[in-house]
């Protein structure tokens, strides 16, 4: 296991901040100027890494709360079944006119058949 440095900034870090503070470097500026912008660039990667690390963990949190409703929602529709089945449901009224008018229909040719014969 490796012990992880709270304190202070990674080696990573560091050489990165060192090259910048060298890359930028002006003629006649001194070691301890140079030193000093390699330290406030230290601190900006810092931030930028601790900014980025919680915009991931906020995303992270996201996810699991949206895999979390969608796994309830998934399981409140399968533990009713029948509800889910029984959701549409047609209104009688259109059968009920249908079977007057046959019964109708059936009452009027009866009628005039049994009258003719």
């Amino acid at each position: 296991m490796t012990k992880y440095k709270k304190g202070g900034p990674s080696s990573e870090t560091v050489q990165e901040s060192d090259a910048l503070a060298k890359a930028t470097q002006r003629p006649g500026q001194t070691k301890e100027q140079t030193k000093l912008i390699a330290q406030g660039i230290q601190k900006g990667i810092e931030l930028y890494k601790k900014q980025h690390k919680a915009k991931l963990r906020e995303q992270d949190k996201r996810k699991k709360r949206a895999k979390r409703s969608d796994a309830s929602a998934d399981q409140a529709d399968s533990a009713s079944p029948d509800e889910a089945k029984s959701g549409y449901r047609q209104h009688p009224l259109p059968w009920i006119l249908l079977s007057l008018s046959w019964l109708s229909m059936g009452a009027y040719l009866f009628h005039s058949l049994g009258a003719n014969g």
